[in-house]
């Protein structure tokens, strides 16, 4: 009697992972854990079973009949076919023979197994066109080249101070030549001689007389003219007004006073120039140099006002013997020179320069004084928030 029972169907047994060949792989250790070791496969490995023994590489899925009967297997030595014998056919990685753990290791053995360079993985042989900069240099380079980033990142440019020497400079002398010019006016001539305690000529010249021939005398030094245009003037009685020797005199003042204003226009020049260009490349140089130069002209003009106060009349010798020959600036009194510009005038001269330069270099000072603020320590402190006091 047959048997009814159905035959219980066998499980089939599990399958284990195909072999990964990991020959043409790259070098990244990010899946090391897939490679196989020695002794073990990659079931057993993910499984964590360590008593089981592991399936032959070439083994296969044993099909099942209908009827629940094992097929037979194909044996080592047949040939199957379809996938069956493609697999069997692939080489096989015999056991115990597992890929190197470390990448050095990976690199070593291919390096041994290509010794030629002709392997299937060139590209990480090769060195790349950026190997070099991952070569750190020594430490003393390294410091080297630091020292040499903070110190060019702080070093100052040379220009912008070179100007500011040069603003300093040409401001004291600005400051004089402006001064003289304001002096070598008929605003300061009418003001001398209607001021009072301004001494009267003893030899007839009225206030309007002396205001007409100095006026000459003055435009004569700021003007284009001739020699001729102080030696043709005449007294109401006929006479000459100036002798030769003062109109020569005079000549040679000229000059000195024009190659003084024609320096003080070019001085003037270069330093507007000058300042435009620190008020592009330099922030605050503009302040500093001024400062400097008003510094300078303090120095200057009370060392100069200290000499005149103290020998008035050894000062105004040397001053014009700096400029003009002996013999060439020297008169009587009865002169018209003498009698037009006495010696008071010139004190009260040298007195309104030094002034007129002392309060410009003082209020120039106080302008450009180096506060906190102006240096640029203090900064805008917050707006308080809506709510805040």
């Amino acid at each position: 009697m047959k048997d009814e029972t159905p035959a219980r169907a066998k499980s089939p047994e599990p399958q284990p992972e195909p072999l990964l060949d990991t020959s043409r792989d790259s070098d990244e250790p990010a899946f090391s854990w897939l490679t196989p070791g020695s002794g073990s496969n990659a079931a057993s490995d993910s499984n964590g079973t360590s008593g089981s023994s592991p399936a032959p590489a070439s083994a296969a899925p044993v099909p099942s009949t209908a009827d629940g009967s094992a097929a037979p297997a194909a044996t080592a030595g047949t040939k199957g076919t379809g996938s069956a014998g493609d697999e069997q056919a692939k080489p096989r990685v015999p056991e115990g023979a597992g890929r190197p753990e470390t990448r050095a290791d990976r690199k070593a053995a291919e390096a041994a197994a290509d010794p030629d360079g002709g392997g299937s993985s060139p590209v990480f042989r090769e060195p790349l066109a950026t190997s070099a900069l991952q070569v750190r240099p020594p430490e003393e380079e390294v410091e080297r080249r630091n020292a040499q980033r903070e110190s060019a990142a702080n070093a100052k440019p040379v220009a912008p101070r070179v100007i500011q020497v040069l603003l300093a400079i040409f401001f004291p002398v600005i400051l004089l030549i402006l001064a003289v010019r304001a002096v070598t006016s008929p605003l300061f001539l009418w003001v001398e001689y209607n001021r009072p305690g301004f001494p009267g000529d003893g030899y007839g010249f009225s206030t309007d007389d002396r205001m007409t021939y100095g006026s000459y005398a003055v435009d004569y030094l700021s003007n284009w003219s001739g020699p001729r245009y102080l030696g043709d003037l005449v007294h109401r009685g006929g006479e000459k007004l100036f002798k030769d020797g003062e109109v020569s005199h005079m000549a040679d003042v000229k000059l000195v006073i024009l190659s003084t204003f024609g320096a003080g226009v070019l001085l003037l020049l270069l330093g507007l120039i000058a300042v435009l260009y620190l008020r592009k490349r330099s922030t605050g140089g503009v302040r500093r140099g001024l400062f400097a130069g008003s510094l300078v002209t303090l120095v200057l003009i009370l060392g100069l006002g200290t000499l005149a106060f103290l020998g008035w009349q050894q000062f105004f010798t040397e001053f014009h013997r700096i400029f003009f020959a002996d013999g060439t600036w020297t008169f009587s009194m009865d002169d018209t020179l003498i009698r037009l510009f006495p010696g008071q005038f010139w004190i009260d001269a040298g007195m309104v320069i030094a002034a007129l330069v002392l309060l410009t270099s003082l209020l120039t000072l106080i302008l450009t004084w180096p506060t906190r603020r102006r240096r640029g320590l203090v900064k805008d402190e917050p707006a308080p928030a809506a709510g805040q006091e």
